[in-house]
């Protein structure tokens, strides 16, 4: 269940950063206007005033002009040479930790114990009555 979640998600993500979000935007407008026309005239008269570039309703103008503010690129604005410079010329100074008293390495053993018990004897091997249970 998590699993088709997370991929829902990630797919409707995508989809709106596509910009499936105008899409489903403009499907809904042309079905307001389509309903609209249809109670007026026939459908195939409803049909051609609906999808007619010359007759827009708001919400196709709206999305059209979402869709052109998208489609232009963003102008950031050029970071100058005199910041340019002050960044190089910036210096960090070094970070040392404190120092830790009354703590020394020497006393701090990192070798491991040596072992003195003899090695043990293989173990048995489990007979075929064993296995075939």
């Amino acid at each position: 269940m998590r699993r088709i979640l997370c991929a829902s998600c990630l797919l409707l993500a995508w989809l709106c950063a596509n910009g499936a979000a105008l899409d489903l935007m403009q499907v809904f407008a042309w079905g307001r206007m389509f309903a609209g026309y249809a109670h007026e005239m026939p459908v195939e008269t409803a049909l051609a005033e609906t999808f007619d570039p010359a007759r827009p309703c708001p919400l196709c103008v709206a999305v059209q002009q979402a869709r052109k503010a998208g489609d232009e690129p963003k102008s950031v604005p050029a970071p100058t040479l005199a910041a340019k410079l002050v960044l190089i010329s910036h210096f960090s100074e070094a970070v040392a930790p404190p120092a830790i008293s009354g703590c020394r390495l020497e006393s701090i053993s990192i070798d491991a114990a040596e072992r003195y018990d003899p090695v043990p004897v293989p173990p048995p091997r489990a007979s075929a009555r064993a296995l075939l249970g």
